[in-house]
């Protein structure tokens, strides 16, 4: 059985805390949907300067992520992917057959 207070372990946005979930990380969104879009655009562009020292092309798929909380075009990629990502663990991808 497995014990209720242990908090499981994934990748996305928790909707109940609004914090973003890397496996065992979390990160809190700010609470201001225009500071929360500035940010995820910030991380997408910084993304793209990604040859640059510091930066890299990691703070794309983050940028999305933050952008998925409050723009539904990108909320609808992100849970197309997701969808696809965990049929793909599981061995039942329908593009296979």
């Amino acid at each position: 059985m497995m014990n209720k207070n242990r908090k499981q372990t994934h990748f996305g946005i928790d909707p109940h805390t609004r914090q973003i979930v890397l496996g065992k990380w979390r990160l809190t969104l700010p609470e201001s949907p225009l500071l929360r879009m500035l940010v995820g655009g910030l991380l997408v562009f910084g993304g793209f300067l990604g040859f640059l020292p510091v930066l890299g092309f990691w703070m794309v798929p983050l940028g999305l992520l933050v952008l998925s909380h409050d723009i539904p075009a990108v909320r609808r990629l992100r849970r197309r992917f997701a969808v696809w990502w965990a049929r793909r663990r599981n061995g039942t991808d329908a593009s296979k057959k």
